[in-house]
């Protein structure tokens, strides 16, 4: 099968490897028809996160259809439409039982595999699905392809950002970071009844995708200004900070007034807070962060997804074949031609 794997940094290549085969009867093989680029993928890539091993199959996001299943799997067949979150669960541990999945006690992330152990990941025409009946999810007939792909990590993880801040009616909303998870942060943060919600990135390409949404956007040299203009110098209730690097975290401690909620999504590899626990004190600050829950709100959201609640099809923004794998990675991570979500279809 055809898989796109990281060679070393910056280092992206489509290869041929054997197709995947069960491990456990609780397992499932999916032929992939369409997986995303998400901006975890861009830690390895970049260096940022080490221990990856080189040609490792990259990716944890896909929807396709389930082509075997193992003896032990019972609420999946054969042709099943289905869609994942970004790790396997096995459904009955202590974690899996009170709506902690990504913390499951035997979970795995999809593509990541260190010192010859783990999960292979999603950017191939197969993919090994562990403890199938608990990890995956079918389809909805009337649910794209593209809108359970971002059911599957970026509008779970999105919701669950603007669930920590407890966003709601009468607050000021900061969101920092306008890549796809901010924006569908924003789409969250509005449908709980925010009014207010300034979104803040460098970007002028992400900032009117931002504001198409409805919400203010600005860049940093204007942010900390415009939210002392808003809240009479008190600052943000609250701030969602979905970049991941310590001047965001900054940032969102500038921002933040006195008894705020700040609520962190980024996917931080700096061992060191930008704040200290005095400072974090002296503001009576709520900070909340973690891994999403995914399969928890896929539950959740899938549902109001497939009524219309939500439109998720139009963040995808960029369409890749696997053998354009190099230029798929160099637009993503590089933001070019005003990419936002990209993904890389395996059934074209």
């Amino acid at each position: 099968m055809k898989a796109i794997t990281l060679k070393d940094v910056e280092s992206i290549a489509t290869i041929d490897l054997p197709e995947p085969s069960f491990v456990s009867n609780s397992d499932a093989i999916v032929r992939v028809s369409v997986a995303g680029l998400c901006g975890s993928d861009l830690h390895p890539f970049f260096g940022r996160e080490t221990g990856f091993d080189a040609n490792t199959v990259m990716g944890h996001e896909m929807v396709g259809e389930v082509v075997e299943v193992g003896s032990g799997v019972a609420n999946f067949f054969v042709g099943d439409r289905v869609f994942i979150p970004f790790s396997s669960n096995c459904g009955s541990c202590f974690y899996c039982q009170n709506e902690l999945p990504s913390r499951c006690e035997v979970g795995q992330l999809f593509g990541w595999v260190e010192n010859g152990v783990g999960l292979q990941g999603c950017q191939s025409q197969f993919v090994r699905v562990p403890f199938a009946d608990a990890t995956m999810m079918k389809v909805p007939q009337n649910v794209s392809d593209e809108s359970a792909l971002l059911l599957g990590d970026n509008f779970s993880t999105g919701f669950y950002c603007a669930q920590m801040a407890e966003c709601g009616p009468g607050k000021t909303h900061v969101v920092i970071g306008c890549g796809t998870v901010g924006q569908l942060c924003c789409v969250a943060a509005k449908s709980m009844g925010a009014e207010i919600v300034v979104a803040i990135d460098p970007l002028e390409s992400r900032r009117k995708q931002a504001e198409a949404l409805g919400v203010r956007a600005v860049g940093l040299e204007r942010a900390e200004s415009e939210i002392r203009s808003l809240t009479d110098g008190r600052g943000a209730d609250c701030v969602m900070e979905l970049v991941g690097l310590p001047d965001a975290q900054s940032l969102a401690y500038r921002l933040i007034r006195p008894g705020g909620n700040m609520a962190v999504i980024g996917c931080h590899c700096s061992p060191n807070f930008q704040f200290g626990p005095a400072a974090a004190y002296d503001k009576n600050l709520t900070y909340r962060t973690g891994r999403c829950p995914a399969r928890h709100f896929m539950d959740e959201l899938t549902p109001r997804v497939a009524k219309g609640e939500f439109d998720l099809a139009g963040f995808v923004t960029h369409e890749f074949s696997v053998d354009e794998s190099v230029r798929a990675y160099e637009v993503f991570s590089k933001r070019l031609d005003g990419c936002g979500k990209a993904v890389v279809r395996f059934d074209s």
